[in-house]
């Protein structure tokens, strides 16, 4: 018997449904629309298509989108003038500043720079410390999302041995901590973790956010765990032609599905909740700002 499919792209339809709906009782309610500013430095191709595709799913939830695209060879002061026009914009309540930015560019300096209360990617430190401390705050969009999914296929998490596979600060360790404000009791693993088979044996949830490609194998997995797998990596596809590729996750679906209870396909799984997140994020930037109750968004 395989896993059930977790439907990353219909589960982030559903949260951009119920975002789209929130804004517009907001605008009926209190008159406004909340605001995203997206910035892009450079030509990265695939920060390009991500940036046209929060642009566009901004504006399919009734929300006003604004673009800003710096050439490649924008210095980092001009950068930071620019979040800090943001900052200072009563129309922009979230500020994105699309990563990865050009070598001459520290990435720490600007995320330090953009105002915590619009920093709807949930990257500064200010943010960061407001998980660890369990207090309302803006989440980063991909481990928030993971979380949604497993509490979907899951119900309750509360109790739950979850093994979080990877250490990084965009999703390892705060899907760690959001995990234990679920009441989750959380192993985290990394590239020096000894005997890491035996951890994801006894897991209920397993979260792979490691970068390696199919790392994680069915066998070593609990009979049932649901699976998170938040990795994408492009391999070669040699099947497909000469020189053609594939994404694939940190975990090697084709063994997992037929071990495991529920499973996150790649692509198609974590990758669509991350922007349905990032505007619900929006939402709650603009009603924190103006003093007003958060919307259910569910």
């Amino acid at each position: 018997m395989s896993a059930s499919v977790i439907d990353g792209k219909a589960r982030a339809a559903a949260l951009r449904k119920s975002t789209a709906q929130a804004v517009a009782q907001i605008e009926k309610n209190h008159g406004f629309k909340p605001g995203l500013a997206v910035v892009l430095v450079g030509e990265d191709p695939a920060s390009k298509v991500y940036v046209r595709n929060k642009a566009e799913q901004t504006k399919e939830c009734g929300m006003n989108s604004f673009e800003h695209r710096l050439p490649e060879e924008t210095s980092e002061a001009d950068v930071i003038a620019l979040v800090e026009k943001l900052n200072a914009d009563e129309s922009v309540d979230g500020i994105l500043v699309q990563m990865p930015l050009p070598r001459q560019i520290n990435e720490d300096k600007v995320v330090l720079a953009i105002d915590p209360k619009k920093d709807v990617d949930g990257l500064h430190p200010e943010n960061a410390g407001r998980i660890v401390l369990g207090q309302p705050g803006l989440v980063p969009c991909t481990p928030q999302g993971s979380v949604i999914l497993a509490k979907d296929a899951v119900g309750d998490l509360s109790g739950k041995e979850v093994l979080v596979i990877g250490r990084s600060i965009l999703v390892g360790k705060p899907v760690s901590l959001l995990m234990q404000n679920e009441n989750c009791t959380v192993t985290m693993a990394h590239s020096r973790t000894r005997d890491l088979a035996d951890h994801c044996s006894r897991a209920d949830i397993v979260v792979a956010a490691v970068g390696r490609p199919e790392m994680v194998k069915g066998e070593w997995l609990k009979k049932g765990a649901t699976v998170i797998d938040v990795g994408i990596n492009r391999v070669p596809a040699p099947e497909r032609g000469e020189g053609k590729t594939k994404l694939v996750g940190d975990v090697d679906y084709e063994s997992a599905e037929k071990v495991a209870g529920a499973i996150t396909p790649v692509p198609g799984g974590v990758g669509p909740m991350t922007i349905a997140c990032l505007l619900m994020n929006t939402v709650f930037a603009a009603m924190d700002s103006r003093g007003l109750e958060r919307p259910s968004i569910s």
